[in-house]
């Protein structure tokens, strides 16, 4: 229970006056998630993040950069920028790219899949972020703040939205294991603890042992609905003279939201019960798992899923990177395209967000290993590329650029902030009031910065 619904939180902290809409009193009066309405009509009303935890190579997979080749084994002209590790000469993609779409954009091989989907598809290929290390990183792309703790982009959107679906969270976080820097990447620091992510370990594949701890195989729904309310009642009293206490109000709104997860989630996570030629699709791996999971729950209406590809930072291409890069492409390509194409053809496209990409990229020099380069890039904050698809993007489309090696991004620069900034947008908020009262300040998602990238909204 800790690890996914316990610590939900204290629901008479949960709304500063004026700043959003009463909750709907006909979708479960008077619960933290009921729906809310932004500030102004939204052009989403779901996020699906497919994150590519470790940093993913820009130069091999969104970003060619033909001129590493004719710099094949030389130092690169401008000289390397700082990054985490010591890096020598220039190293070009071992991967072709080509043309796809009516746009012309350009996508790595091991990406062709998700490149036919390339009209829909907006690269910024000039994301930048501010250290080259991945604890960091994780948490600035997640959190909005690299060091202290703060609260995840799910937890904002469900504290503004809530939720549409009162058995369900509405913000769950999808990984094999755990990513780095662990829970902290779906956290809801000082928010009330309702908004915090929910985190399913999808190395399980049968909905029993996904969603431990909610059932009680000995004990009836009517009988466990008594023993809730007389847990409630003792809680009630032994909370009235502790009415500070937050943990102990989350406490009871946790056994509250797994007796009405019993049924709802269980079905949500079935994937098995989705017809052969739909799995098929998707594919057999975690990941395609993960995103058959994910259009399936905000099909019943949760607010924000994200997928991790892997136990701690898979995409991390220190040495290798040929090898590492072109599995774990294999690994979320066709899943990828198969969201993409299951999300149209179920009418949720135009009201889904999704993105795709990890906490920075890869040098265009190669990692050296006790002085001998090792096959692999080292991380790279300065420039590096995601995408977006859905609704209000523009698709066919690419913002920015980095420079001709591809270390730094020069070209209508987009920070994470601004990144955040733009999903809040979508989703019907101005991120600069979008605001919680702590410890004396009105904190924010994109804390004092970030600007709307209007050039990528449709």
């Amino acid at each position: 229970m800790g690890t996914g619904l316990g610590m939900l939180g204290l629901a008479g902290l949960m709304f500063d006056d004026g700043l959003l809409a009463a909750a709907d009193a006909t979708k479960a009066p008077g619960s933290p998630l009921a729906p809310k309405a932004p500030h102004f009509p939204p052009r989403v009303k779901h996020v699906i993040h497919v994150y590519l935890n470790g940093g993913p190579s820009q130069l091999d997979t969104f970003d060619p950069k033909p001129l590493l080749k004719k710099h094949e084994g030389q130092t690169l002209p401008g000289g390397n920028l700082t990054t985490e590790r010591p890096t020598g000469a220039a190293m070009p993609s071992p991967y072709t790219f080509k043309k796809y779409g009516q746009a012309g954009i350009e996508v790595s091989e091991i990406f062709e899949k998700t490149a036919a989907h390339v009209d829909d598809l907006c690269f910024i290929r000039s994301m930048h972020a501010n250290t080259p290390n991945h604890e960091q990183s994780m948490r600035l792309m997640n959190c909005g703040d690299e060091r202290l703790p703060r609260p995840s982009l799910g937890a904002w959107i469900n504290y503004g939205l809530g939720t549409e679906n009162q058995n369900l969270p509405g913000f769950i976080a999808m990984c094999p294991g755990l990513p780095v820097a662990d829970v902290s990447n779906w956290r809801s620091a000082f928010l009330p603890g309702i908004f915090q992510g929910t985190h399913i370990d999808t190395r399980q594949t049968t909905v029993e042992k996904l969603l431990e701890n909610i059932k009680n195989p000995a004990v009836s729904r009517v009988d466990q609905r008594r023993q809730l309310d007389l847990l409630a009642e003792l809680n009630r009293r032994h909370q009235q003279p502790r009415a500070e206490d937050a943990a102990l109000e989350a406490r009871i709104q946790s056994f509250e939201l797994a007796y009405r997860m019993q049924m709802a989630a269980t079905e949500a996570f079935d994937f098995a019960s989705e017809p052969d030629h739909v799995r098929k699709m998707y594919g057999e791996t975690v990941q395609a798992r993960q995103l058959l999971i994910a259009r399936r729950l905000v099909e019943r209406g949760v607010r924000f899923v994200q997928c991790y590809h892997g136990d701690v930072q898979p995409w991390d291409s220190h040495n290798d990177l040929e090898k590492n890069h072109r599995n774990l492409a294999g690994e979320c390509d066709q899943a990828i395209a198969a969201l993409l194409a299951d999300l149209k053809q179920r009418g949720l496209f135009d009201e889904t967000l999704v993105i795709c990409g990890g906490e920075f990229g890869r040098t265009p020099a190669v990692e050296l290993t006790n002085g001998k380069p090792g096959g692999g890039r080292d991380h790279n904050h300065w420039g590096f590329t995601i995408f977006l698809a859905g609704g209000g993007i523009k698709g066919g489309h690419v913002h920015g650029a980095t420079d001709e090696f591809g270390y730094r991004a020069v070209e209508k620069l987009v920070h994470v902030h601004d990144l955040h900034a733009t999903i809040l947008h979508l989703l019907g908020f101005d991120h600069t009031k979008l605001t919680y009262r702590h410890a004396g300040r009105d904190f924010r998602l994109t804390d004092v910065s970030g600007e709307v990238v209007r050039e990528i909204l449709a």
